[in-house]
């Protein structure tokens, strides 16, 4: 017994005394039937390895390196939470003592011999959620190296990958010197980036099959890597299913997983590599255009604030490194201008196309505390309807197409109203519709809005508005015309208007028909008279007027107008008389 035990002390010392470099395994230390109180985490030389961390233990790697390597690299990936990681160089100084020889059998290799007596010197640390990368050169008396890995927050993990040499390792691709991703352009539903291309591009052209650069786009935050924003995202997914899973029966015995788990964390089986990058970054809204630095990103929202990130992929070692992401807001949508109606204000509304000026708004808040008030719409072509919607505070009071009879809507109940005027069928219309008016105006529409202090209900209107003559009262001075008035008083004017010999012929009314032509279109010279009339029997109320000084022989067109305080005057249908060539 005492035999073995002096072979294997001098089989420790020797390799303590003649080798400078540690073996990668230490199953010769501890026999096959016993377990290590504390498992010991090999970094191996050029494979990524991924690590669990509890949340407020400290995971420790050890590693050595070969004689004679000059320098070399770690590289530590988080996931999805900031981790605190440092690097340090540990001496021994002294053999290890008798008393932990005896005991080495249930002790693991660094309690052994790394945990007594010794110098240890701090290479680097870091804290965040951004990959970070040590490169320097190896410590000529170093016994071993220590990694050290701890999350504050909750359990994640990360990667750690060891690089033995200098310069790049090439399983990760090199970011340019500028890291920033840059906007180009901003559009309403796009936005255009550009980056400067990636060293490992541009080093090496005939591998740039191997590398591709993914753009992710959302509306919540920059990622300092692509396994951040995937994990981050997969908890927005398992948030909407917790509701689900709490229904479902509880496994006996969680605190035992838990605490196997954080007792023996092992490194989890590598999973089959999917079959395109497409299919690896399906759970990500990010698109991978090859190696082209322009990108424009399309089917956005307007009005919308949006991040972007852009991602160099290795392919081959399913690797990659982020750029400094940046922000954009894209423009709102083109508003249609909300035009304030005045008190009685007469306007004339035009829609000079069929894009996007075929829509109108309008505003109008009605005097005095009834907030009452009176809306009078005419079309203005001939075979053209305009679809006027009147809402308040969001909701729609009325909708309803407008021809060439005038509406009356009546406005009640609201402090303010929004007028919404479309010129219905604009694929098939065309601006040549509108109403050529003195002055080179194109008209569409007429509209007047009035406050209606003490009325309860639209004005009446005439039950025609056909103008008769009478054979056997025309002359050749004079003709005699009848209408039909209303109950309410109102003033009634008559105009007339001579027609040539060529314009009788062909019927030369034609630009005075359309009924959108109100008395501000005429010549005051044109007018001959106007008088006041009222009748409480709707029946009888019929008034005549005899218009005289008229030539012999002569054709005229006669139009009456109903002048009212409330809304727009209501013309009558021209009617067109020839006066008695001889009497």
């Amino acid at each position: 017994m005492s035999l073995m035990f002096l072979s294997w002390y001098l089989g420790v010392a020797f390799a303590m005394f003649c080798g400078s470099s540690w073996p990668q395994t230490h199953s010769a230390l501890v026999p096959e039937n016993e377990v290590p109180l504390r498992p010991t985490s090999w970094l191996p030389e050029g494979k990524i390895i991924s690590i669990t961390l509890p949340k407020g233990r400290t995971r420790r790697l050890y590693f050595t390196l070969k004689k004679k390597t000059p320098g070399m690299s770690v590289t530590v990936s988080p996931c999805d939470l900031p981790i605190e990681w440092s690097l340090a160089a540990r001496t021994l100084k002294d053999k290890p003592l008798k008393s932990e020889l005896q005991w080495s059998t249930k002790k693991s290799m660094p309690e052994v011999w790394w945990q007594g007596p010794g110098t240890e010197q701090k290479m680097h640390s870091f804290t965040g959620n951004a990959v970070d990368t040590y490169e320097g050169p190896s410590y000529p008396y170093t016994s071993i190296y220590i990694v050290r890995l701890r999350s504050k927050q909750q359990n994640t993990r990360a990667t750690v990958y060891l690089h033995e040499g200098l310069g790049p390792s090439g399983a990760f691709p090199v970011l340019p010197a500028d890291l920033q991703v840059h906007t180009l352009g901003v559009g309403m539903t796009s936005v255009t980036l550009s980056w400067a291309p990636s060293t490992s591009i541009i080093s090496h052209p005939h591998t740039q099959e191997s590398y591709d650069y993914c753009v992710l786009v959302n509306s919540q935050k920059n990622y300092p890597s692509l396994c951040v924003a995937r994990e981050s995202m997969r908890k927005d997914e398992n948030q909407k299913k917790d509701m689900k899973k709490k229904n479902r029966r509880v496994t006996a015995w969680p605190i035992l997983k838990e605490w196997w788990w954080q007792q023996w964390d092992s490194y989890p089986e590598p999973k089959s590599l999917p079959l395109s990058l497409d299919d690896e970054y399906a759970d990500l809204q990010c698109m991978c255009k090859g190696t082209e630095n322009v990108c424009t990103v399309s089917e956005l929202l307007p009005d919308t604030q949006y991040y972007f990130d852009v991602f160099v992929i290795d392919k081959l070692n399913r690797t990659s490194m982020a750029y400094k992401g940046t922000f954009a807001h894209t423009h709102e949508e083109a508003r249609t201008a909300i035009t304030t109606l005045r008190e009685g204000e007469l306007r004339w509304v035009t829609f000079k196309d069929q894009g996007s000026n075929s829509k109108q708004l309008f505003s109008f808040r009605p005097r005095g505390l009834q907030q009452s008030g009176l809306l009078t719409l005419q079309s203005c072509g001939r075979a053209e309807k305009i679809r006027v919607t009147v809402s308040s505070k969001g909701q729609v009071l009325t909708s309803q197409a407008v021809g060439g009879d005038l509406a009356h809507i009546w406005l009640q109940g609201s402090p303010s109203y929004l007028i919404h005027l479309e010129r219905e069928g604009t694929g098939h219309l065309s601006s040549s519709t509108d109403l050529a008016l003195p002055g080179g105006l194109m008209a569409s529409v007429k509209m007047q809005t009035t406050s209606a202090y003490h009325r309860r209900g639209v004005p009446s209107l005439p039950s025609t508005l056909q103008i008769k003559s009478f054979n056997r009262l025309r002359g050749c001075n004079s003709v005699t015309l009848a209408w039909m008035g209303t109950e309410e008083r109102s003033l009634y004017c008559v105009y007339r208007r001579k027609l040539e010999n060529r314009e009788a012929e062909v019927g030369g009314m034609s630009d005075l028909t359309t009924p959108c032509l109100g008395p501000e279109s005429r010549s005051d010279t044109e007018r001959v008279l106007c008088k006041y009339f009222q009748e409480l029997n709707p029946r009888r109320a019929v008034t005549t007027s005899e218009i005289g000084g008229l030539e012999p022989g002569m054709v005229y067109v006669f139009d009456v107008y109903l002048m009212r305080r409330w809304g727009i005057p209501i013309k009558y249908a021209s009617k067109m008389v020839k006066t008695r060539k001889e009497c």
